[in-house]
């Protein structure tokens, strides 16, 4: 998993806020302001906003979480409702056709919630201290979503993994999964990874062994191709974190899940 652009949400956030807290370039006596719409928002308040949204708190252990009653929560909790009422129907459209519907989900802040990776490192990457915890294997799951891969099991929907960790971080990522209770589908027929080292023949076109160029849309769309177009299935839903888990097609409705804290391209 490549997530180096975290700084790149922060960013981003900085273009669409500075302008309307610093735009008007007010001054007081004695005090001089730029009159310009070019400064960023302080990036000390956004972090604030982020911890407001998230309702970041420190468990006994010393523990980043989310709040159950946070805005992100809701926002969650919003998004299961219309997903849960999407797959049961799409799942019994499906089966009437005789088709076989799926859903994927990616992992990284879409299963598993990266909260207190992101506190402690100031909303930086570093390939060695996320290395080390996502081996911990002991994220909290995203409010919801382990749920959601039960439901589309006993929907008689299959589930699927699309994620950016890589083929190394399989063994931690199946045992977190397991912790937070979505225990379903987690063998290599059903969890893609990365493997850079031995991609997969159906990303040739940007993948080859030792030679990987693979951007994420080019990456998971070309897994959820394969998905349909090799093994038969029919994507009805997909679900991550990132629009470049999304884009790219090959599937009937996405779900966006709420992430300000970074970007991935």
């Amino acid at each position: 998993m490549h997530k180096s652009l975290r700084i790149a949400a922060l960013a981003a956030a900085c273009a669409l806020a500075g302008g309307a807290l610093y735009g008007a370039g007010a001054a007081t006596a004695g005090q001089s302001t730029a009159n310009s719409t070019h400064e960023p928002y302080n990036i000390g308040l956004l972090v604030k906003d982020i911890d407001t949204y998230y309702g970041t708190t420190a468990d006994a252990g010393g523990v980043y979480q989310a709040s159950p009653d946070s805005p992100y929560a809701k926002d969650l909790a919003r998004i299961d409702s219309a997903a849960r009422r999407y797959i049961n129907q799409a799942a019994r459209k499906a089966h009437h056709r005789g088709e076989k519907p799926a859903v994927v989900f990616d992992i990284d802040d879409t299963l598993l919630l990266s909260l207190d990776y992101e506190k402690r490192y100031n909303y930086t990457y570093n390939p060695t201290t996320w290395a080390d915890y996502v081996n911990k294997a002991d994220r909290p799951g995203v409010f919801g979503t382990a749920e959601l891969v039960q439901y589309a099991e006993k929907k008689g929907v299959e589930v699927f993994y699309n994620s950016g960790l890589s083929e190394a971080q399989r063994t931690a990522a199946v045992e977190n999964l397991k912790k937070i209770g979505a225990d379903v589908n987690l063998d290599a027929d059903h969890m893609f990874l990365k493997d850079k080292a031995n991609p997969p023949a159906y990303l040739s076109a940007c993948a080859t062994p030792g030679a990987w160029t693979c951007t994420t849309v080019q990456y998971k769309s070309g897994t959820r191709k394969h998905i349909e177009d090799d093994l038969g299935y029919e994507i009805v839903a997909n679900f991550g974190d990132q629009y470049s888990d999304l884009d790219g097609g090959y599937a009937d409705r996405t779900y966006k899940i709420p992430n300000p804290t970074y970007f991935v391209s």
